[in-house]
């Protein structure tokens, strides 16, 4: 009797490590790029909620549309005649992405208060030598997009009509780019906010340590930042920048999102041109999808580039000012 009750125990024990192990292949085949299996060593590159399609990460399971340019599909509620806009269906969105007529964005409003903050750059990081001026910077308090700006968010009343024309038809959760120095700035002023600067840039990216990467010292893996999507490591054939939002484990201490990879950012810098001063350079930061070298992510890597550059690899997010005591 003891003998047939520990075999059934040892049969049950078996079938739950099955079902356990069945699970979890089910979730990573839905997580993970149809037709072939997540970057080696990193087996979730999405957050969660996100699914892969060859080098993004979508906020829905559809393949990637047939419009090109690697992009996500886009599902809203279709408008009926025979309902009202209160009854219509609205799409489901991972977290941090929220609803909205123009499918899966970023919330029209989410920033962080990066407090005062000094940090010594350059000499903690033997990789910056020769390559960083050391310096000290010190910055805040202000408040910073918690994410870069996104398709969507380019295409408000006030901001400038060529930009919402040339970015029209891509999926609104994707990362802003092809929108050049001047460009961002007027965005940003069209959402109440203005650039930040290049040392506010650096310490909310680096904090007070300084840390190498946004989320720390260590481990440059692709769960934590869309890069290496274009050669490798972490995809293959990427034409732009990954989905806002969609890599949550490369967040700072204090929330901020994508500082490293997806797109480079632009900053204001001392000397940055004026509206029609060209030509001239102006400065990003942060790297992007399309950068091979985890040590390029790193927050004292900085690269000038001209301002009238609109490119797949340069976008921005917006800082606002806030009142002190």
């Amino acid at each position: 009797m003891k003998k047939k009750l520990a075999s059934k125990l040892v049969v049950a024990s078996i079938l739950i490590a099955m079902a356990l192990v069945a699970n979890a292949v089910v979730k990573r085949a839905m997580r993970s790029t149809p037709g072939g299996a997540p970057p080696a060593g990193d087996e979730v590159p999405c957050g969660e909620g996100f699914f892969r399609r060859g080098p993004r990460c979508c906020p829905t399971p559809e393949p990637l549309s047939k419009l090109g340019d690697g992009l996500c599909n886009v599902i809203v509620a279709s408008p009926s005649s025979s309902s009202s806009p209160e009854s219509r269906p609205v799409p489901t969105c991972p977290a941090p992405l929220v609803p909205t007529e123009r499918g899966c964005d970023a919330p029209e409003r989410s920033v962080v208060r990066v407090p005062v903050t000094t940090v010594l750059i350059g000499p903690s990081d033997w990789e910056a030598e020769g390559r960083v001026r050391p310096r000290t910077v010190k910055a805040g308090p202000f408040e910073l997009d918690r994410f870069e700006v996104s398709m969507g968010h380019v295409r408000c009343p006030k901001c400038p009509p060529k930009v919402v024309e040339r970015l029209g038809g891509r999926d609104a959760a994707r990362a802003a780019s092809y929108v050049d120095f001047h460009e961002a700035r007027a965005i940003c002023a069209a959402r109440g906010g203005r650039l930040p600067t290049e040392d506010e840039w650096i310490v909310a990216a680096a904090g007070d340590k300084p840390r190498r990467y946004p989320w720390g010292d260590t481990g440059a893996v692709c769960r934590r930042a869309a890069w290496g999507l274009t050669r490798g490591p972490c995809g293959k054939g990427a034409t732009g920048p990954d989905t806002v939002g969609a890599h949550p484990d490369g967040a700072t201490p204090l929330g901020l999102q994508d500082l490293a990879g997806n797109v480079a950012e632009w900053v204001e810098a001392p000397g940055a041109c004026e509206a029609g001063a060209e030509p001239c350079l102006a400065v990003v930061r942060g790297g992007s999808y399309d950068t091979d070298l985890a040590t390029d992510l790193r927050t004292w890597v900085r690269s000038e580039v001209p301002a009238s550059s609109a490119l797949a690899t340069i976008g921005f997010r917006c800082a606002y000012d806030v009142s002190t005591p």
